[in-house]
């Protein structure tokens, strides 16, 4: 898979995912700047993580500002007039909305993850691009969720990390034996649907009897 479609998915996870942190900014009330900056973190701020954790100093996101420029014009974008008219509306495009934008996001930054961390060695053990995979994919969302004073979705959301570590321990395994493209394909698969099918039937991981009952 060519360096330039790995942009493509790149750029489709920030718009994503900016858009999912500029939606709950307003949900909270934010002004455009708190906004902004909420979609910028929700956009970047995995891929930061990852960046420190495999050593690449200074992160991509501060080496190419293309992507924090992206996730600013859409967090902008999603503050206009005729976006917050369209969900103000019907609330259910904003469910479908967040769903969506978390879901895809969440699957192409678990892969670009693992993607990334390739890029850099041949050498790492399984364990480690699973996890790099992982905490690209959830890493913004949880900083959203911290900044917004949210729970983190990933801790009390229907199999939200679950998902993400599904998705990239696929993507992982397939690398080797089926190559990057469909190892890439497969992982976003695998996250998007397994997202898609939680929401629907509201499938979630075992709780603690007292934590169900609170």
């Amino acid at each position: 898979m060519s360096a330039y479609i790995i942009f493509v998915l790149e750029m489709i996870g920030t718009v994503a995912f900016s858009i999912s942190g500029a939606m709950t900014g307003i949900r909270k009330g934010m002004d455009i700047l708190g906004i902004s900056i909420l979609g910028l973190t929700t956009a970047v701020g995995g891929g930061v993580m990852r960046d420190l954790i495999l050593g690449i100093t200074p992160p991509k996101t501060f080496q190419n500002p293309v992507y924090a420029m992206v996730a600013i014009a859409t967090a902008l974008l999603v503050c206009t007039p005729w976006v917050q008219n369209l969900f103000s509306k019907r609330q259910n495009y904003y469910d479908l909305v967040m769903l969506w934008m978390d879901s895809v996001g969440l699957g192409i930054f678990t892969v670009v993850g693992i993607e990334t961390a390739y890029s850099v060695s041949t050498d790492f053990s399984l364990f480690l691009m699973v996890f790099v995979g992982a905490v690209t994919g959830v890493g913004g969302g949880v900083l959203r969720d911290v900044m917004a004073q949210d729970p983190p979705y990933i801790f009390v959301k229907h199999f939200y990390a679950s998902a993400s570590l599904i998705g990239a321990v696929v993507c992982a395994l397939l690398w080797e034996t089926l190559g990057q493209s469909v190892s890439i394909i497969a992982g976003v698969a695998v996250v998007l649907v397994l997202r898609l099918l939680a929401a629907k039937f509201r499938w979630s991981l075992p709780k603690p009897s007292s934590a169900e009952e609170e």
